[in-house]
């Protein structure tokens, strides 16, 4: 996958620079407009050329060594450790969080010369049903619980239930609330309809953090995934998400590109940073960089913030952590090397 260091020498290390690349950064909340049905309807994509500005970005960014090793552990960083699986238990949940805690072994990061860096993941995702186990096994780590929810996958449970679930959810202490829009009201063009769901679900949040997942890959066209994160982003979406990782086609790098276009282009119209989180589909060490890739090119280093990008992820983890494990040994280990949970 990555080019062969057969010789790791002990003076690579991975060391902060003097901005503090791992501090802790909190955008403001995005408060959201008025529905702007002029914008939305104007909204055009020219699918070849987003198709050709993706197809070039692993020639036109690559990295290596150190650096490498560095942006892998950027992207831990970025990342919504999950566990979204119909055996789900407590146990794994635990187990889950523990790994969120200490996301990369110790060895790996002393032999980088990084074990003083605040390594941990952006957050833990699970199903409502599992929100107060994880936040009591994050106790005092800092690390904020993201709870699916609104008939998660589907989204086609009443909405009187949806909007319960996402009150329930913040009650039990979840800090973020991943959302499933209503994919009709894209599909046929309902603007209004998705923006009214979508403020009420964002009051209901109340202080939680909404992202809302668009389904993408059941969307159709490129222009419905701009127009739509649009009109979520207007209602007041903290983050805009590609997908529920259930589709058969989740988060690609048009698609990223569609959508980090719409975030610059709201960003240049209201002044409001809004974020970003893949998921579904993103397992290879060498995926995750393409995608900081796209966003320090297209949004810049802002961006690569846990509170403006997210990696939803449950198997990434673990070839980052075999990739970081051949830049310190010059080996490849075994994935059971690095449990995820």
């Amino acid at each position: 996958m990555f080019s062969p260091m057969p010789d790791p020498a002990p003076h690579r290390v991975i060391a902060p620079s003097a901005s503090s690349p791992l501090e802790v950064h909190v955008a403001p909340r995005n408060p959201g407009m008025p529905l702007e049905l002029d914008w939305v309807e104007d909204v055009r994509v020219n699918r070849s050329a987003v198709e050709r500005r993706t197809a070039t970005l692993r020639t036109r960014r690559t990295v290596k060594k150190e650096w490498q090793a560095a942006w892998l552990l950027r992207a831990v960083t970025l990342m919504d450790l999950t566990t979204l699986a119909g055996d789900d238990t407590p146990g794994r949940v635990r187990r889950l969080c523990a790994k969120a805690r200490r996301p990369v072994r110790e060895d790996l990061l002393q032999a980088m010369g990084a074990a003083q860096l605040p390594i941990r993941v952006g957050a833990v995702c699970v199903y409502h049903a599992f929100v107060e186990t994880a936040v009591e096994a994050l106790e005092g780590s800092g690390i904020p619980v993201a709870a699916v929810s609104t008939g998660f996958p589907a989204g086609l449970s009443p909405f009187a239930q949806r909007i319960g679930e996402i009150r329930a959810s913040v009650a039990a202490g979840a800090e973020e609330i991943d959302v499933v829009i209503t994919r009709a009201h894209a599909l046929t063009e309902n603007w209004r309809a998705l923006y009214d769901e979508v403020r009420a679900m964002r009051e209901a949040c109340g202080d939680a953090h909404i992202k809302t997942i668009l389904a993408t890959g059941e969307l159709g066209t490129l222009r419905t995934v701009a127009r739509a994160s649009l009109v979520c982003m207007m209602a007041g979406a903290d983050f805009i998400k590609t997908s529920t990782g259930k589709e058969s086609v989740n988060a690609t790098l048009p698609v990223g590109l569609v959508m980090v276009r719409a975030i610059r282009d709201y960003r240049e119209r209201t002044g409001q940073l809004v974020g970003l989180k893949p998921a579904g589909g993103i397992r290879s060490a060498k995926d995750s960089l393409d995608w900081l890739a796209l966003i320090k090119d297209e949004l810049g280093d802002r961006w690569l913030r846990p509170d403006l990008f997210r990696f939803g992820a449950s198997s990434l983890l673990t070839d980052i952590e075999r990739q970081l494990e051949h830049y310190v040994t010059g080996r490849y280990s075994a994935a059971h090397r690095h449990p995820a949970g």
